[in-house]
């Protein structure tokens, strides 16, 4: 291992599995796969799996939106090893799990490289289902609530098939993860493929690109007991506590500064005006439920972005 615990891509495959992997005598670690690991939500989810020390965990990232400052804390650790790759290129590794998190989800990020965000959706996730058909392992897809696209339906539920603009500036990203999670049911349905698919709405906290884009629930707690579980899904994991932009930049603006002007603009082509999440599935098959309020978590995500960017609180 290199001395900052990076590794580049393999290049000849490992040696076959173990035919002792899967029997009861065989005590071996839990390997988990997490690729886009150094982004915001996945780096979150390296420590929650990096506490359980029966865990090895093996990071994928190209840093088109992750970075490594992200993992340090993992550096040279003996459970964990971090993978430069591009997941549109095929992968070779041995593991139990595969929590597949690879695409850039800001607006600001995936029309910077529209071509570049589709392919990672789907090329990206072919490369993983066809890695977890190889090694038996069981993949989870974070998914997403653009799913829906601009909904007619509201709230919106897991069984509403979604009002998308195929052609739009977010199609990338829109229609590039409405064809992973194709990709995930026929993989399921054709090769017997352990699936899981959650759909997150607005995701917001500490680590968060500062440039990001995105508005404003805590997806790490959701997505362990989703993978553990028996259900496939799709799964919404939202906060169905509705606000509209401007209760949000109120909000901001009496946390950091209140002298600060709000400006309205237009919004940009294809952008929802209205997103809620139907949880019902969630309560009920996961036994969760969002725990911070949004005056509870602004102030961390505050403390974090002053801490990066080296702006003192008054």
């Amino acid at each position: 291992m290199a001395s900052n615990g990076e590794k580049q891509s393999a290049t000849k495959p490992p040696p076959p599995p173990s035919p002792l992997r899967n029997s009861k005598f065989y005590q071996s670690n839990m390997r988990i796969l997490v690729t886009g690991g150094a982004g915001f939500i996945g780096s979150h989810l390296v420590d929650r799996l990096m506490e359980n020390e029966k865990n090895e965990v093996i990071v994928v990232d190209n840093y088109f939106t992750g970075s490594k400052d992200n993992l340090k804390k993992w550096m040279g650790h003996p459970r964990f090893e971090l993978i430069r790759h591009d997941v549109t290129e095929p992968l070779l590794v041995e593991v139990d799990q595969i929590y597949h998190l690879a695409c850039p989800a800001s607006p600001i990020f995936y029309k910077h490289n529209p071509v570049k965000t589709i392919k990672t959706n789907v090329m990206g996730t072919l490369n993983m289902l066809g890695l977890a058909k190889r090694v038996g392992a069981r993949i989870l897809l974070t998914s997403t609530s653009e799913v829906y696209g601009d909904p007619l339906v509201h709230p919106q539920p897991e069984t509403y098939w979604g009002n998308v603009n195929p052609i739009g500036v977010r199609s990338c990203y829109d229609e590039g993860k409405r064809v992973a999670e194709t990709l995930m049911f026929d993989y399921h349905r054709q090769h017997g493929i352990e699936i899981r698919v959650a759909r997150i709405f607005n995701t917001y906290g500490p680590r968060m690109n500062i440039d990001d884009g995105r508005v404003v629930s805590n997806f790490i707690a959701q997505a362990l007991r989703l993978m553990e579980g028996e259900n496939t899904g799709p799964i919404n994991i939202g906060n169905p506590g509705e606000f509209t932009m401007l209760e949000l930049a109120e909000n901001v603006k009496e946390l950091i500064n209140p002298k600060v002007k709000i400006i309205s603009v237009d919004n940009t082509p294809d952008d929802p005006r209205q997103r809620k999440p139907d949880i019902t599935k969630a309560k009920e098959l996961l036994g969760w439920e969002p725990k911070v309020k949004l005056r509870e978590g602004l102030p961390l995500m505050e403390e974090d972005f002053r801490l990066r960017l080296g702006v003192p609180k008054n």
